[in-house]
Parts: C-alpha cells; sequence; structure tokens
C-alpha cells in the first residue's frame, strides 16, 4: 500500500513561505539538494495543490525545451513530465499538462484510493493549504521536513490552528552542514 507523504520546507517557527510567499530563506546547496533527490526518488506520484501546480506547470515543461539548463534540473523535468501528477482543486476542472489527475471532490476516497494502487509513495510537494486540509483529513502518513536554521516571524504557517491530535514517531533525523535538518516522521501505529 502507498502512503501519503508530506515534503516540506520549514522555517524553526513552522512557516512554509515568508509574508511575500517566498522561498529565499531555503538554506538550498549542494547538500540540500542531494537529500531532497534522496526524498524525490521515493515518489510514484507528485501531488499538488492548484497554485503550486501551476508554478510547476509553468516551469518544468520549458526547462525540457531550453538546451542551457542543467543534466540534474533535466532529468528531474523528465521525470515530473511522465509522472502521473495529482492535483487538487476545487476550481480547476482540467489540466492541460500531460499525465495529470484533477481532483475537486471526495477527497478522503480518492486519496484511499490512490492508496491502494500499485507502485512508489504519493508525495505533497509544498502546496501548504493543501496539505493542512489533508492533515485536517488525517490522511497523511508520512512527514518528510527539511527544518531550516532561521525565525520568519510572519508567513504562511504549516502547522496553524490543526484541530486534531496526531502522534508521530521520528524514523530518522539528518543533520546537514548548513543547519537543515531533515526530518522523517511517520505516523504512531
Amino acid at each position: 500500500m502507498r502512503k501519503l507523504v508530506l515534503f516540506m520546507h520549514i522555517s524553526l517557527d513552522g512557516f512554509a513561505a515568508d509574508a511575500n510567499n517566498g522561498l529565499g530563506w531555503i538554506s538550498y546547496d549542494g547538500e540540500l539538494q542531494a537529500y531532497a533527490d534522496g526524498i524525490v526518488a521515493t515518489v510514484g506520484s507528485p501531488v499538488y495543490g492548484r497554485v503550486t501546480y501551476e508554478l510547476m506547470a509553468g516551469y518544468w515543461p520549458e526547462v525540457l525545451k531550453d538546451p542551457n539548463e542543467s543534466e540534474r534540473n533535466k532529468k528531474h523535468a523528465q521525470w515530473v513530465d511522465q509522472a502521473t501528477k495529482i492535483v487538487f482543486s476545487r476550481t480547476m476542472k482540467k489540466a492541460d499538462w500531460n499525465n495529470t489527475i484533477v481532483i475537486n471532490d471526495h477527497i478522503t476516497e480518492e486519496i484511499n484510493k490512490l492508496k491502494q494502487e500499485p507502485g512508489k509513495d504519493l508525495v505533497i510537494f509544498g502546496s501548504p493549504g493543501l496539505a493542512h486540509s489533508l492533515m485536517e483529513l488525517d490522511l497523511i502518513d508520512e512527514y518528510q521536513l527539511t527544518l531550516n536554521p532561521v525565525l520568519l516571524g510572519a508567513g504562511k504557517q504549516i502547522f496553524e490552528n490543526i484541530k486534531n491530535r496526531t502522534d508521530l514517531n521520528l524514523l530518522k533525523a539528518t543533520p546537514l552542514k548548513s543547519g537543515v535538518v531533515g526530518l522523517h516522521y511517520g505516523r504512531k501505529q
């Protein structure tokens, strides 16, 4: 059975984006890139909210067309282009990017059906609004967080107003030289 995993970069004070929805505060370097690549290798289907999906759909297909892009970016662009992408949206009815499934309602039932399919895990990339909704529905099985050594003070919080208690087990902690700590949690059974 596949798991639904949240992969999110967060600040020490729990923000997924700064006050301007920016991500420039992420301590992104070669070591964090390699760590993130390890998580991507576990992904069968990337899962997005509409806003993140539109950003990805506007970016990765263009990488495939750019001869000056790095080999790493081209490889990732090919992977995400071919992967079955899942996008949750109340307003989007269809998607133009190939291999995209749009889900508008019956979220719990649809997630549970996707989990029953064979293959690698379903991984939510960013999409803090979607992640929050899926936490409230108690559907996330694992959390892959990169905790960045910065206090933002304001922005888009990922764990704000969580209503349900969810007990977790620390599966792995990976400190990086930049001060980032990769945290992998699974639900307690």
